[in-house]
């Protein structure tokens, strides 16, 4: 039987899922609009949302619904002919959106870092992977050229790499998809960033490696604190290892809330076509298998 909103499984997973009283989001977006084509055609429309210290927050939606878009705007790196034209960027209580390129550099890749769904095309064919990952070290995190190598060894060993040395010294075209994906993740992590912004990250891997990478976020997320935003279309995958969800269509947030409460008992008629879609890649089943929670 299908839970609604008022069911006591519903209403306790939303309790446990909610941040605690009091306190305050790590990152809190608001009225965050962003337009193309030189202004003419806005495509995000006012959205808004926020991420607490340690929480995996998903925000989903279909292909142009906006969300990628909105999370560039993180990290102040929207595509050529996109612009944010409102809205305010609060990260550990200051306005992104004020600072300087200067500035920016103090925040992106040290504090709030990204991975995306093409690994391959954020490397550089022609260098070993080691001499990429070592270059963060040395510049964000200001180590010497011996200590950067060891601390990118290190770095691979701990993101499941196997041989890690051998790995180091490869080329991004003798890695395999997961393989490169955990290379970008040693890159995204090697300053210990605040929040991680993991857009498509695991789309293009089979579902053997998209098993192994969630598992990972999951592993890091509980070993080191990090807070990570999920970006994806993938509903099977938020229902996994997001704690809310935001779902996004056509440029605004339709739906929000805990990701079970959001999954078991959709408000939206837009979020219930998404599940509907999904059925098929067993987003039925993961409710089935899932353990019923007693009201509190």
């Amino acid at each position: 039987m299908s839970l609604t909103a008022s069911d006591p499984a519903v209403v306790a997973a939303e309790r446990s899922a909610m941040p605690s009283p009091g306190s305050a989001p790590l990152m809190r977006v608001s009225g965050l609009r962003v337009a193309v084509d030189g202004g003419r055609r806005e495509v995000v429309h006012g959205v808004g949302f926020e991420v607490h210290r340690g929480e995996t927050v998903g925000i989903v939606g279909e292909s142009g619904s906006g969300k990628t878009l909105a999370c560039r705007s993180l990290l102040g790196i929207l595509p050529h002919g996109a612009d944010r034209t409102a809205g305010e960027l609060l990260f550990d209580g200051v306005d992104l959106g004020t600072l300087s390129e200067r500035q920016w550099r103090g925040v992106r890749g040290a504090r709030i870092s990204a991975v995306f769904q093409d690994p391959a095309s954020y490397l550089n064919p022609s260098i070993r992977v080691g001499r990429q990952l070592d270059e963060v070290h040395r510049v964000r995190v200001g180590l010497s050229r011996r200590a950067a190598r060891a601390a990118s060894v290190a770095a691979l060993a701990r993101l499941g790499l196997v041989d890690p040395e051998r790995v180091y010294l490869q080329y991004p075209f003798e890695l395999s998809g997961g393989m490169l994906q955990r290379v970008l993740l040693a890159i995204a992590l090697a300053a210990e960033p605040e929040l991680l912004i993991a857009d498509e990250a695991t789309t293009a891997l089979d579902v053997t490696v998209q098993a192994e990478v969630l598992d990972l976020l999951a592993e890091l997320r509980a070993t080191t604190g990090l807070t990570v935003i999920l970006v994806s279309h993938d509903l099977a995958v938020v229902s996994q290892v997001c704690d809310r969800v935001y779902v996004m269509r056509e440029g605004n947030v339709v739906e929000h809330g805990p990701t079970r409460r959001v999954l078991r008992a959709p408000q939206d008629e837009y979020t219930r076509s998404l599940l509907e879609a999904h059925d098929r890649y067993g987003i039925e089943r993961l409710h089935a298998d899932a353990p019923q929670e007693e009201a509190s």
